[in-house]
Parts: C-alpha cells; sequence; structure tokens
C-alpha cells in the first residue's frame, strides 16, 4: 500500500502547479502555466527506483544476520526521515536526497513483506496471499491518486506536502503490529533456532486447522531445511549461480524482468502527464478510474489464480493482452494525434492495460518470483531479482521524457510499440520456460528442481517429501498418513483407525 500511495501520488504531482512553482519554471505555452525539466522529472522518479535497487541487493546481506521483520522495522524509520526531507525542502537536490532515502526504504518493503508472506503461507492459499502485494499496491494507487485530485486545485506548497505527508500513514501502523507477528517459522529454522521455529508456526495456523496437520507440515518443513543445508556450499550467495539454483535464479529474474517488459512502469509514472499532452482535459479523473479498474483485476485475477487458471496461463494471458493495449494506443495516436476520438482511444486501452496488467502479471508475478527459489536463498535471491526490476524500472523512468516529451522525441503515445514489442517476449518466456507453481509446497518445489524436471513436466511430477514427512511424522506420533493414488490425501488417521 506504501509503494502504490507513494508512485501514485508522485507521479501526479509533477502536473500540479504547486508543485511546479517550487521545482519547475514558468512556461506560458503550457496549460498549467508551467513546465518542468526532463533532468527533473528523470531524477524524482528514477532515483526512488534507484534506492529500492540499492536496498533490495543488500536485502540477502541484511537476512544473513537479522530477521524479516528487523527488516521491515528499519525501513519505516528510513521512511519518516525521507517524507520529512521531502515535505520541508524548496531544494531540488535535498529533494533528491529525499527521493533516495525514500527508495531505499521501498526495497525493503517489497522485498522482505514478500519473501515473509511466502515463507508464513500455507501452500494452497499461498498464490492469493502473495498476490495481495498487487492488491494493496492498488489500494495504495488509488487513495494517492484520489488525494492528489483533491489538492491539485491548490496554488502553495500544501498540494504536494499533503500527499507526501500521507506517506507516514502505512509504516506508522506497521510499526506497531509488527509488535504482534512472529518471525518467519523457516527463517528461523534457518538460523537453527528450532523452538522459536515452531512456535511462529503454531500462532500463524493458531487454530484454523488441527494439531495433526500442523505436525504434518512442521516435519515436511524441517526435512526441507535439512536437505537444503545438504545441498549448501560456504557462500549462500554464490549458490544462487551453481546447479539447480541457477535456473531458479534465472527464472525468478525472468519474472520480475517482465513487470518492467510490460510497461506498467510508463504508465505508472507517466499516465497522468502523457493524457495531458495527448490533449485529455480530465487526466487525473481518468488516471484514478484507471488505478480502481486496476483494482477491479486484482480481485479478478486472485481468484483466477485459486479456482481457474494455473499461475503460468494467466501470465500468458496477461502479457498478450497488455502487448496489444500497448499497440493499439500507438496506432491511435499515430494515425490521428491529439483529437477528441484519440484520447477516448488511449483512456479505454489504458484502463484495458490496468485491469490485465493487475489481474494477470501483476497478480502472479510475486507469488511465482518467491515460489521459484529455495528458501535458504529466498532472501538473497527475491532481493537481487526486485534489485533487477528496479534498475530496469529506473531505465524506463530515465528515459520516457525523452521519447514522450515536445522538446524531445514527441512520441507520446507511439511509445506503445516499444512495449508491444516487449510485451510480445515475455509471452515466449512464460511459454517455453514458465513452469506451472499451482497448488505445491515450498519444500516440493525444492524436490522437484533437484529432479532437473523439464518446465512441461512440473504439472505431473509426483513428490516424495510429503510421504517422507508423514513417516517422520508416524515414527515420532504414532499416526499414519492415508494416500490417494500415491498422493498424500488430507486425511490422518490414529493408530486405532480413527480419521482425524
Amino acid at each position: 500500500m506504501q509503494y502504490g500511495v507513494d508512485s501514485a501520488a508522485v507521479g501526479a504531482l509533477q502536473a500540479m502547479p504547486g508543485f511546479l512553482k517550487v521545482f519547475g519554471y514558468e512556461d506560458p505555452t503550457s496549460a498549467l502555466g508551467y513546465g518542468i525539466d526532463s533532468t527533473v522529472q528523470q531524477l524524482i522518479t528514477s532515483l526512488l527506483t534507484l534506492g529500492s535497487f540499492v536496498s533490495s541487493l543488500i536485502a540477502g546481506f541484511f537476512s544473513a544476520y537479522v530477521g524479516l521483520k528487523q527488516a521491515l522495522w528499519l525501513a519505516c524509520a528510513f521512511n519518516a526521515v525521507a517524507v520529512a526531507i521531502q515535505m520541508a525542502t524548496t531544494s531540488k537536490g535535498v529533494l533528491y536526497f529525499g527521493r533516495l532515502l525514500l527508495g531505499l526504504a521501498n526495497g525493503f518493503f517489497v522485498t522482505f513483506s514478500n519473501v515473509y508472506t511466502a515463507e508464513a503461507s500455507p501452500a494452497h492459499l499461498r498464490g492469493v496471499m502473495v498476490a495481495l502485494f498487487a492488491y494493496w499496491v492498488n489500494i495504495g494507487s488509488i487513495l494517492g491518486a484520489v488525494v492528489d485530485n483533491f489538492t491539485r486545485v491548490r496554488l502553495d506548497k500544501a498540494s504536494y506536502q499533503i500527499p507526501l505527508g500521507c506517506l507516514y500513514i502505512v509504516p506508522t501502523v506497521l510499526t506497531i503490529v509488527l509488535f504482534f507477528v512472529p518471525e518467519s517459522p523457516r527463517w528461523l529454522l534457518h538460523k537453527g533456532r528450532d523452538q522459536q521455529a515452531r512456535k511462529a508456526l503454531e500462532t500463524l495456523r493458531g487454530n484454523s486447522v488441527e494439531s495433526k496437520y500442523i505436525e504434518l507440515e512442521w516435519a515436511e518443513m524441517v526435512r526441507g531445511v535439512e536437505e537444503e543445508k545438504n545441498l549448501a556450499k560456504s557462500i549462500d550467495f554464490l549458490d544462487m549461480f551453481r546447479g539447480t539454483d541457477l535456473r531458479r535464479t534465472l527464472l525468478c529474474y525472468g519474472m520480475i524482468a517482465c513487470q518492467t517488459a510490460s510497461g506498467v512502469w510508463f504508465l505508472i509514472g507517466y499516465q497522468t502527464y502523457f493524457f495531458g499532452i495527448a490533449g485529455i482535459t480530465k487526466s487525473f479523473q481518468f488516471s484514478i478510474m484507471n488505478t480502481c479498474i486496476g483494482f477491479v483485476g486484482v480481485n479478478v485475477g486472485m481468484y483466477a489464480i485459486r479456482h481457474i487458471f494455473g499461475r503460468r496461463s494467466i501470465l500468458i494471458l496477461g502479457a498478450t493482452v497488455c502487448g496489444l493495449s500497448q499497440l493499439a494506443s500507438a496506432i491511435a495516436y499515430t494515425i490521428k494525434p491529439t483529437t477528441t476520438t484519440t484520447g477516448q482511444v488511449l483512456v479505454a486501452f489504458t484502463a484495458i492495460f490496468y485491469f490485465f496488467y493487475n489481474g494477470c502479471v501483476g497478480a502472479a508475478s510475486y507469488p511465482v518470483a518467491t515460489e521459484l527459489v529455495s528458501s535458504r536463498l529466498r532472501a538473497w535471491t527475491v532481493g537481487t531479482a526486485t534489485s533487477l526490476g528496479y534498475i530496469l524500472a529506473w531505465l524506463v523512468g530515465f528515459c520516457s521524457p525523452y521519447f514522450i516529451n515536445p522538446q524531445d522525441l514527441n512520441w507520446g503515445p507511439k511509445y506503445g510499440y516499444i512495449w508491444a514489442g516487449s510485451n510480445a517476449l515475455c509471452i515466449v518466456f512464460f511459454f517455453f520456460f514458465m513452469p506451472e507453481m499451482k497448488g505445491r509446497s515450498l519444500e516440493e518445489w525444492d524436490e522437484i528442481f533437484n529432479a532437473r524436471t523439464p518446465a512441461w513436466k512440473f504439472k505431473s511430477f509426483q513428490c516424495t517429501i510429503k510421504d517422507e514427512a508423514a513417516f517422520d511424522m508416524q515414527e515420532k506420533s504414532g499416526v499414519r498418513i492415508e494416500k490417494e493414488g500415491g498422493i498424500l490425501s488430507n486425511e490422518v488417521e490414529d493408530v486405532s483407525g480413527n480419521t482425524v
């Protein structure tokens, strides 16, 4: 949510007279009466991304010594300082520093929240629970756009200070509620803190399942961690690029890169601005509308991930529609630029893009990226993958003004031709290399990858780790697990044969 508020609020600040009076210049030819240099646009958008890149890159180092909760607390502290700097300054240089510091906070927020959610979720709900990342980003984007819409009419500093001040809300709440959240049980297991790990798992599951199912999950988790430790070398970071983990790392990197390849960062950072230069008079309202449509898409996507499509199918569908939407916008603007009809086409296809990006690529990307990698390397791999995503997003933010601004290449929405091509490459990647991952535990994925299974055989692969964990459980507690067709069932029987 924090990330969504920031992305929507700051992206729209560049079209506010109150902000442009301080950080822009007078321009009588502009409808707003002010303009802003491409360099300023580039830096305030891209420095946030650059800071996020740095903090995501070091996430693995940080996770090696302290827990995921401590990382989130540190992000809250960085956020508080960064927002105060941006609200108080009238200097562009100090504003740039505040954006960079806020990026450091956001990198930790994104990386560790997704890693924690993936490790804490039960297997059958993990896709939906990690997809809540996209759900809350959209809620934040809606709130950020709404706040901007109400403050844009102001001509003083409060027009942008109020949206920036809203960035205190989420970290304040998070700082408090983290005291009541247990550490990731898998992280604790890898650190040899078995008792704390078991207590954390029991706290997370609560009364939602019977104790015997918790015992089975615990046995599978312990066995999986033991096997990972046997495969580990002396330096965790280098393990990402060895053996079967190399394949998992490359798939994770590819998945995160596909987020940028969709063109979403271009629209997040510049949709309000490019609506304006395309002649659309209600650019703020249309931006809010598109964000709300994206939110509907997330809800539909989470339902589809759980009940209809697998991860792979929904990713292919999302990349296809996103590419066609970008292509349609570019063609329309090429034929009849700055006409009312073209403006309507741009709004319509941008709305379609947001619906399918958020419902397909956005909803599935982080569940897939976090499931793909082994538990002992998750903070390292997801962190460095996220940093790759941020550096690609930074490049988009840095280059986009040159493509769309009238004083530069003046492409405007014709920039969509590039994104249509990159979406086509995403479709190829998903079809040939991305395995289906629905309904498996994290430990099962370790077994499947270690067996060097081709992508098209993942769905039919029969895992044995659940059987081994069930045997361990039987040895310790005297219960046995019924199997149906070689696959572990949900029924547990005690030694007298009663189903529990």
